[in-house]
């Protein structure tokens, strides 16, 4: 599985946020790349992100207005996409002012990981651990436990 997070804001890549991103990323089989934008007006945010989505990759939209699920939810989605012959997972992280509509009408699955406010790249660093725990949790390993 390829997996590309788009995401608005650049990480410093000596924070710690990015040492636990890079830590997932390489305990993770799956293909992982992430694009980023400086912040700048919500259109030309929008316009990076929709325009960078790879052809054919399932859209995962993070916004507080998503719905709240279960890893072992979220993992059931994507091994469903998986069996249906999906290769790509594509996760959206907007800027401060969140998600325009048009960004929103793009997703197959709008996600909230909460009601709580996070900083942006530690909002990464949690999504780089909830990919390498649906992948785990797709092949049967016993990182993740109920």
């Amino acid at each position: 599985m390829k997996v590309t997070i788009l995401a608005i804001g650049k990480c410093k890549k000596s924070s710690p946020e990015a040492a636990i991103i890079d830590e997932y990323a390489k305990r993770s089989s799956w293909q992982i790349s992430i694009k980023e934008k400086d912040n700048s007006t919500q259109e030309d945010e929008a316009l990076f992100l929709q325009q960078n989505i790879p052809h054919g990759a399932k859209v995962i939209v993070l916004d507080e207005r998503g719905v709240n699920i279960k890893s072992t939810e979220l993992a059931a989605t994507v091994a469903k996409w998986q069996l249906d012959g999906i290769s790509e997972i594509c996760f959206l992280i907007g800027g401060a002012d969140g998600h325009l509509q048009s960004t929103r009408d793009k997703a197959d699955l709008i996600l909230s990981f909460g009601k709580l406010t996070l900083p942006h790249m530690l909002m990464r660093a949690v999504l780089a651990e909830q990919i390498y725990r649906i992948q785990t949790i797709i092949a049967g390993h016993p990182y993740h436990r109920e």
